[in-house]
């Protein structure tokens, strides 16, 4: 069976890992390369658990395969804060306790984060657009709230 290589780089180590081209991100990253914040959800893209950022977009790790990460810049929820100092998506969570069980909570960041990047005060109707991710303990006033607090920090 053929192989897809892929390399990480988690702070200063790195490492290599030969896992079948079809395996899904999410289970490189959470198995292989030890980083288990990201959650499996669904198992078929519609959750957003297990959304990480490829090339600062992001994307649904659960059904990519790892052959299509490889060479490409990946952002997990460990990655997001930066020198001790936590990303401001992160920082309106906690301020606005969005989490309830908060399963979904590091997808919903990482597809937050991401969408700063292209709109960094988004609109309700860019959030509506762009954060699909559901929560099923029904936080999405708060996570609104949280959204509009961190577009304007």
């Amino acid at each position: 069976m053929p192989h897809a290589g892929f390399r990480h780089r988690r702070q200063t180590s790195r490492g290599r890992f030969d896992v079948a081209p079809d395996t899904p991100l999410l289970w490189v990253l959470r198995e292989n390369v030890g980083l288990t914040g990201t959650k499996y959800g669904c198992g078929i893209s519609q959750c957003g658990a297990c959304t990480v950022q490829i090339n600062g977009e992001a994307v649904r790790s659960c059904s990519l395969p790892v052959s299509e990460a490889v060479g490409k810049q990946i952002t997990t929820i460990e990655g997001l804060a930066q020198n001790g100092v936590l990303h401001k998506v992160q920082k309106a969570w906690i301020e606005h306790d969005v989490p309830q069980c908060g399963y979904c909570q590091s997808g919903m960041i990482m597809a937050v984060a991401a969408l700063f990047k292209s709109k960094p005060k988004p609109t309700d109707a860019d959030i509506n657009e762009n954060i699909t991710n559901i929560c099923r303990c029904g936080t999405f006033q708060q996570v609104r709230e949280a959204i509009h607090a961190a577009a304007s920090a």
